[in-house]
C-alpha cells in the first residue's frame, strides 16, 4: 500500500478463543497507522462476516494514500456458554 498501485485492501481472520452463543458485536479501530503525510489519508476499518467464531478484519485506502503500516485492535460483545450450562438431549 507504501506505492499507491497494487492492492488497496486487506483481510486478515481473526478467531475467538472461546464461541458465542450467537455472533457478537464487535468493534474494530486503529491502535497504530503509519501513514505519508504529503498524500490525503483516505482509511476505513470495519469488520464483516462475523460469526460464532470469529470475524474478518477488513482495512481499506484508496486514491492516492500511501500506508506504510497499520495495526487494528478489536473487541467483542455477546454472551457465552457458562459452565453450568448443560446440553442434556
Amino acid at each position: 500500500m507504501w506505492t499507491g498501485t497494487g492492492p488497496r485492501e486487506l483481510r486478515r481472520v481473526v478467531e475467538f478463543d472461546e464461541s458465542f452463543l450467537k455472533p457478537p458485536v464487535v468493534q474494530v479501530s486503529l491502535s497504530m497507522l503509519d501513514i505519508d503525510q504529503s498524500t490525503n489519508h483516505r482509511v476505513d476499518i470495519s469488520a464483516e462476516m462475523v460469526s460464532e467464531s470469529g470475524f474478518v478484519i477488513v482495512f481499506k485506502t484508496w486514491g492516492d494514500t500511501r500506508i506504510a503500516r497499520a495495526r487494528a485492535d478489536w473487541t467483542a460483545f455477546g454472551s457465552v456458554r457458562h459452565e453450568d450450562d448443560w446440553d442434556l438431549y
